[in-house]
């Protein structure tokens, strides 16, 4: 019988340990657009001889696992693939943490689904770069494609893989697709900022240091563990010893969220500019010198940020320059045996309607753009921190509007530690 698309679905886990299918609760993938389970490259190297007039032998190399994979926001599992390209997903968990950029590699399992047929798993599924992307302008969904790398392929007729992985799926209910309709573009409001002020002064001890993402504050002490005392407050807003949800009801506002810090600990926070919404506080990481530190918030003339209104297309790509590190498993030889994540190079490339000169503006005066967002609305946001303007181009052509397209490297904020890691963070729930 000939197969055709419409029969494969794609369900994912998430693995405790790389390439290590747990074999527990499957998720389902969402919408696929572009799913490949089987991009598998054997590197054969060809032995010729003389006197063949072929060649003699084959030398097997590494095996050599991709996965490329497009998939509609929709569901769950958009969110899982960028949260492990971002690095940390400890906050779409149990446990909170400020989201950023990390050197950890997180990976997912994934099994596709045949109706009525084959069972392939790919184990060690790790996005090495992913691009969200909106077009406004030809309809659709917004989409997040992935490059990933994988482990291993491995294939079964009834989803008992018993040759390299072991894990037998064969009873394990396989998940509904999501009901809901993936996002559209118009669910995506995107902003940006364009200078900062002094927002809160946090007072503690000297070599204490602040981490500060899009959802939560954390507060350090001088060995880098969570700061004791912020729980004794015993306040709704403070999830953990030293974090606090800074999009908690009771932390609308600095002045409340200062409320909120000394309740736990006595003057440990001053408000600067009270008025100001704590999740505008700028990502990064702060050391206190001299026993406090003050941190910035998007300027009062500013508060809620400038949306682009007449957006074209938006794409955010996270390329993490993973390394791979071929190795044995058992006897089978694989070219991603392990993963060593690498630089994250974070970019946001934008085309609109020119409409004012404030992007440009910043990109010929060379300063940045202290805070952009993406905002999903009940599905969660991304933040961007310290934007650089790296292109801008306005072509001209007779009639019609005037569009600009403009590409924004980010690079976090702060003094202190892997505060460039902030360059990113997230604000999603799995």
């Amino acid at each position: 019988m000939v197969k055709i698309t419409q029969d494969v679905q794609a369900a994912f886990e998430v693995e405790t340990d790389y390439g290590n299918p747990p074999n527990g609760t499957l998720s389902h993938l969402g919408l696929l657009d572009t799913f490949d389970p089987r991009a598998v490259e054997m590197n054969i190297a060809p032995i010729p001889s003389i006197g063949q007039s072929t060649d003699a032998f084959h030398a097997r190399g590494p095996i050599n696992v991709s996965l490329p994979l497009k998939v509609a926001c929709q569901g769950t599992g958009w969110k899982a693939l960028l949260g492990r390209a971002i690095g940390v997903t400890t906050e779409f968990g149990s446990t909170k943490t400020p989201s950023k950029l990390t050197s950890s590699v997180d990976s997912l399992s994934i099994l596709a689904k045949e109706t009525g047929g084959a069972f392939t798993l790919v184990g060690g599924v790790v996005p090495n770069e992913v691009t969200l992307e909106a077009d406004y302008t030809a309809g659709g969904f917004i989409t997040l494609d992935t490059v990933c790398t994988a482990q291993f392929s491995e294939d079964s007729s009834n989803g008992n893989f018993t040759e390299f992985y072991g894990d037998n799926y064969s009873t394990t209910p396989f998940p509904a697709a999501p009901t809901a309709d993936p996002l559209l573009p118009t669910d995506l409001t995107v902003s940006f900022s364009t200078a900062t002020t002094d927002g809160i002064k946090i007072n503690r001890t000297a070599g204490h240091s602040v981490e500060i993402g899009e959802k939560f504050m954390k507060i350090l002490d001088t060995g880098g563990s969570a700061d004791s005392g912020y729980a004794s407050g015993d306040h709704a807003a403070i999830v953990d010893d030293a974090v606090i949800d800074l999009d908690h009801a009771d932390t609308e506002t600095i002045t409340e969220l200062e409320a909120v810090l000394n309740a736990g600990v006595t003057s440990s926070a001053t408000a600067v500019n009270g008025g100001a919404d704590p999740q505008n506080l700028l990502k990064g990481i702060y050391k206190m010198v001299g026993s406090d530190v003050t941190i910035p918030v998007i300027n009062d003339g500013d508060p809620t940020m400038t949306e682009f209104s007449n957006l074209k297309t938006v794409a955010l790509k996270i390329a993490n320059n993973n390394t791979s590190i071929p190795g044995k498993t058992g006897s089978t030889w694989l070219q991603n045996n392990k993963i060593s994540r690498g630089k994250a190079d974070v970019t946001l490339d934008i085309t609109t309607t020119a409409e004012n000169e404030q992007i440009y503006n910043a990109y010929v005066d060379k300063t940045t753009l202290p805070l952009v967002r993406l905002d999903f609305g009940t599905e969660g946001s991304i933040a961007l921190t310290n934007g650089t303007v790296t292109a801008f181009s306005r072509p001209l052509t007779p009639g019609g509007e005037i569009t600009e397209t403009f590409t924004i490297k980010f690079r976090g904020n702060g003094d202190f530690s892997n505060y460039s890691a902030y360059a990113i963070s997230a604000d999603m729930t799995l």
